[in-house]
């Protein structure tokens, strides 16, 4: 039998070619009788969240609260003065999406700079009786057994539901050829975007290969999440032109601290704070097919401009 699932959403938030149901913003409330419940995902939620707890306990209701921002915060937080802080509740990444599901848990790589291993393990825990939805949110689909990763697919054709998103995506390391062939039908007759991700330079050989394979699909199709100021600024802008240059589109995410309670990049390396924003901007706004980012003036806005935090998009 399958773990509970944790009170969790995942760390990548999708943004799909297809319209879909909106993700909360990274924290979900919801009432069951008398007791109310909030699933935080980003530590920077927690004073919303601890705000809201204070509002519903002064309502005589019972409050309990998880998510992985709660996991990630080592010294107490105040919420669990008006809380009770519970670590499971059964589909919770539901109440941040409605169309979102989740077939397995954990991941077996272990990046640094990712809650996954730490809160879920390294080993997989799979979750066969998953409810069929159109994103799924899974760690690392690639990486799952194969037997596992069929089951996925014909659950999905069993229930005639289409995958409009893979959220978390692939691992450039265990996409092999057989992967791709395995989910190429249901993912694109699903119209939603390949999700891989290419966090560092050390991946790049396999980053590249991925990127090779996926070649007669449509760009729009790819969307290759690329992790900013975890490396030198020349190097993460050598991979934000590496998938350019090979036909895909960048979704750049500036490197935060996990435990962040105000949503800021972390500047290392040569990065500032600016430049980090500046970057993101320039490209997840595609302003990279108008200009090259030397060129880029970040004054400049459109009156038809949004910048949606929960995406990192502007759209």
């Amino acid at each position: 039998m399958p773990r509970v699932h944790p009170l969790t959403i995942p760390q990548n938030p999708t943004r799909g070619l297809i319209a879909l149901a909106k993700w909360v913003g990274g924290l979900a409330e919801w009432e069951d009788g008398e007791t109310t419940y909030l699933s935080i995902a980003f530590t920077w939620k927690l004073d919303e969240a601890w705000s809201r707890a204070q509002f519903a306990r002064a309502q005589g209701r019972r409050v309990i609260a998880g998510g992985p921002a709660l996991f990630l915060v080592k010294m107490q937080h105040q919420i669990a003065d008006v809380a009770e802080i519970q670590s499971t509740y059964p589909d919770a990444v539901a109440r941040h999406n409605p169309e979102a599901t989740i077939a397995s848990r954990g991941c077996p790589v272990g990046c640094w700079f990712c809650i996954v291993p730490a809160m879920e393990g390294k080993d997989f825990t799979l979750l066969p009786e998953f409810p069929v939805r159109p994103i799924l949110c899974d760690n690392n689909l690639s990486a799952l057994p194969a037997d596992y990763q069929q089951y996925i697919i014909d659950r999905y054709r069993d229930a005639g539901v289409k995958l409009k998103d893979a959220n978390s995506g692939f691992e450039p390391r265990t996409f092999t050829p057989d992967v791709y062939d395995r989910w190429r039908s249901l993912i694109n007759e699903g119209r939603g975007p390949w999700r891989f991700a290419y966090d560092d330079m050390q991946e790049r050989e396999e980053a590249l290969r991925v990127m090779t394979m996926l070649s007669d699909e449509p760009a729009r199709r790819k969307r290759v999440y690329v992790l900013i100021g975890n490396e030198p600024f020349a190097e993460c802008m050598q991979r934000i032109h590496e998938v350019i240059d090979h036909g895909c589109e960048p979704h750049v995410q500036p490197f935060m601290k996990l435990n962040a309670l105000h949503r800021e990049p972390h500047a290392r390396h040569d990065w500032t704070i600016q430049k980090l924003r500046d970057v993101a901007r320039w490209a997840n706004g595609w302003v990279w097919k108008r200009a090259p980012f030397e060129e880029y003036e970040p004054s400049r806005r459109s009156s038809q401009e949004r910048y949606d935090e929960q995406q990192g998009l502007f759209v």
